[in-house]
């Protein structure tokens, strides 16, 4: 039989080869993650007889020319397999048979319900390409699906299956949720085991670095010099170094600086005027976000030192993100508890950072729907805020601006205000994030996509709902600096 040559780097390969049962090789680009998948699931199938491996991509054309297509897809792979009946390539069903009984299935999931068409698939070996365009839902369901069933598996084996690797670069709508998951779980090469609620695997990080694939940088010793000439920071450093923490070609990549953005507490002036916006969630998080805005008055900063701020600079001074801790899921908490709970949260800001008056603002306008007969959410928190609803109650939130082109106008204000907040002398309004807005703000808004079928929106599959509460208050903003300051709520 013809040999294969992994053609990696050796601290890598024997990564890879370890006793590690969910591993993520993730980083750069050009390292040959496909092609690491494409040799991992012919090696193993032609070793372990009766072996069932899945291929996934999200989409079929990307699924068929990176894995099919050019000289170092299947078919070139498998040629003198194919020329000696070793292996057949089903090009009408998409999958790799050979003669020992194993099988590579070639297949996509393009809608999340796409999934479900593999409850009954038992699955050895699972490798999903390009992990980052999936959602997390979607990866734990397959995940699901991966075990050993009747197979038996050679004593060289043991332990090892079932098994699921996949490849990734930094990115894309999953990128919140495999960093979390599969990049900051342990340190690069560690193996650790996951809790039980969480696939009780041994999981495994991989660094994919452009020096790690020696064919391209032999063939082609100008690809490296061709990504540096791409002119953009961000995506350069994604590109030859897979930095987890910056999106290449991101939402506000090109305009957010975390030294400059981010800054510590510090007591909110009396004239300020203070509010709160929220986005609806229950299964997703929800998103509660506390804002200052500046009229101009002289603030004394965290370090002592006193600042003035342009009229209008908005402080997001504290927020509550619904989540349970893992990435895009909520805490299916009841309208009510969350109504207590921002009157709880208000109550630390109060005594933490001098707020008095913390006036209504701007939520999701489907909290105030209501079917025939039923309270709507926004009652619901109402109630829980003031313990009960009377008519000396007052709503605590109202309705944003939702109206046709305001997702693009929210992010062309996040934009606006994070570039003006760079400026060494700020003449025009800007942002300013509290460091302690880290789960929501922080944590997912710089690495926001852009939506690729609308560029001047964000992708609305990825984790967005700290930043649709920002841009609620974004483009609140004229009309709440026209308010009387009077009256809490």
């Amino acid at each position: 039989m013809a040999a294969i040559d992994l053609e990696l780097h050796p601290k890598q390969t024997t990564a890879f080869l370890s006793v590690a049962t969910e591993i993520l090789f993730g980083g750069s680009a050009g390292p040959g993650k496909s092609h690491f998948l494409r040799v991992a699931a012919i090696a193993w199938a032609v070793r372990i007889p009766g072996l069932q491996v899945y291929l996934f991509r999200r989409q079929y054309p990307d699924l068929y020319s990176n894995h099919m297509d050019g000289p170092s897809g299947f078919p070139a792979l498998l040629a003198p397999w194919v020329q000696s009946g070793m292996a057949r390539i089903q090009y009408d069903k998409n999958n790799i048979v050979f003669r020992n009984g194993s099988a590579i299935h070639l297949r996509h999931c393009q809608y999340a319900k796409d999934v479900f068409s593999y409850q009954g698939a038992e699955i050895h070996l699972l490798l999903i390409d390009e992990l980052t365009q999936w959602e997390v839902g979607m990866y734990r369901y397959l995940r699901s699906r991966a075990r050993i069933g009747g197979l038996d598996i050679p004593k060289e084996y043991t332990g090892l299956f079932p098994r699921v690797i996949c490849g990734a670069n930094p990115g894309g709508v999953g990128h919140n949720w495999v960093k979390a998951m599969l990049v900051d779980f342990a340190p690069p090469y560690k193996i650790v085991r996951a809790t039980a609620d969480d696939g009780g695997m041994l999981r495994q990080f991989i660094p994919a670095r452009l020096e790690d694939n020696p064919t391209l940088e032999k063939n082609d010793p100008g690809y490296a010099d061709r990504l540096k000439g791409l002119h953009d920071t961000a995506l350069v450093k994604a590109m030859l170094e897979g930095d987890w923490d910056i999106v290449s070609g991101g939402a506000i990549d090109d305009v957010w600086n975390r030294g400059k953005h981010v800054k510590p507490p510090f007591q909110i002036p009396a004239s300020w005027f203070i509010d709160r916006s929220f986005d609806w969630g229950s299964s997703k998080p929800f998103s509660v976000g506390w804002w200052a805005e500046s009229d101009g008055t002289e603030a004394t900063l965290a370090d002592g030192s006193k600042r003035s701020f342009p009229r209008g600079w908005l402080f997001r001074i504290g927020e509550w993100y619904g989540w349970n801790g893992q990435p895009n899921e909520g805490l299916r908490m009841t309208d009510q508890d969350i109504g207590k709970g921002i009157r709880e949260h208000e109550e630390i800001l109060r005594k933490t950072l001098g707020v008095a008056t913390i006036n209504k603002g701007p939520a999701d306008t489907s909290i105030f729907d209501a079917d025939p007969g039923k309270d709507s959410i926004a009652h619901g928190i109402n109630q829980g805020y003031w313990g009960k609803v009377t008519l000396a109650n007052r709503d605590i939130f109202t309705g944003a601006d939702k109206s046709p082109g305001s997702r693009v106008r929210r992010l062309q204000a996040l934009r606006r205000r994070l570039q003006a907040a760079l400026a060494e002398r700020p003449e025009e309004p800007g942002l300013t994030i509290f460091d302690t807005c880290v789960d929501g703000f922080i944590r997912t808004i710089p690495v926001l996509p852009r939506d690729q079928k609308n560029p001047e929106d964000v992708d609305t599959g990825a984790e967005d709902h700290a930043y649709d509460d920002t841009g609620y208050r974004l483009l609140a903003a004229k009309n709440i600096a026209r308010r009387v300051k009077v009256g809490m709520v």
